[in-house]
């Protein structure tokens, strides 16, 4: 008998290769996968719920393993942590779920934050955790310009040339930009994203913000459905998978 555990992950991604293993690369994926085989004594499959870049974070990936019916979600929880006490790898909750339970096909919803700071001076406390813009940004035009992302469209023109999916049609559910003290948050929410999809857009809203572009020629890119109309793809250190969202679940339990 086993259970499955629903992990929620916080990582700093600045020391890995993304979330996935790779076979010459250190990755959060490998490190879990090596906790868990470190106190199960047995080779374990972590699931994630997608993946992450190279030097980009989370404060809430999910992802789920099977273990011995005799561990408890806690003790899961407890174990991983214990074996992940030097890594930048935090499990912040476990609970079990039913058999049939995918953190990535489960999943009904993700979202991201991406932490834009525009200054002429470096960063010391955050560096490698906020894009350090050296100019001047306007959020309010920034907020504009993403209006005319919401709902659903191709994005073609947001999409990494490498991006695997089989269509480039995403329906963003949320788009929004703040200014939150020294820095400007933009917020995306969608039930899943193109490869590079939330950089690119940072990318062009930052153009907009500096005056470069207006507003509307935001909605022109969008029409484009051509890469090399957007602006360029925004750094990964600002970037963080701050949710995963999955309807509710009879049978789970801490």
């Amino acid at each position: 008998m086993t259970r499955r555990i629903l992990i929620t992950i916080e990582y700093d991604g600045g020391p890995f290769s993304g979330w996935q293993r790779q076979d010459n690369a250190d990755s959060v994926q490998a490190r879990i996968e090596d906790a868990a085989a470190a106190f199960l004594l047995a080779p374990v499959a972590v699931a994630g719920a997608g993946r992450t870049d190279s030097g980009v974070h989370a404060t809430a990936q999910a992802a789920h393993l099977d273990v011995p019916d005799k561990f408890t979600a806690n003790r899961v929880m407890e174990a991983l942590n214990a074996h992940l006490a030097r890594m930048p790898i935090s499990i912040r909750h476990a609970v079990e779920v039913p058999a049939e339970f995918h953190a990535r096909f489960s999943a009904i919803g993700r979202r991201y934050l991406y932490r834009i700071l525009p200054r002429r001076q470096p960063p010391a406390l955050d560096a490698g955790r906020v894009w350090h813009h050296k100019h001047p940004l306007d959020p309010i035009a920034m907020a504009n310009a993403a209006k005319h992302l919401l709902g659903r469209h191709d994005f073609t023109s947001f999409r990494a040339s490498q991006c695997q999916a089989e269509s480039p049609l995403r329906t963003l559910a949320r788009l929004d930009v703040e200014k939150v003290g020294d820095e400007i948050h933009i917020h995306a929410e969608a039930r899943s994203f193109l490869h590079h999809q939330v950089r690119n857009i940072t990318g062009t809203l930052a153009l907009v913000g500096t005056g470069k572009w207006h507003a509307n020629d935001v909605k022109t890119v969008l029409s484009a459905c051509d890469r090399s109309a957007a602006g360029p793809t925004a750094p990964p250190e600002g970037l963080y998978l701050v949710g995963v969202d999955y309807p509710p679940m009879a049978g789970s339990r801490d």
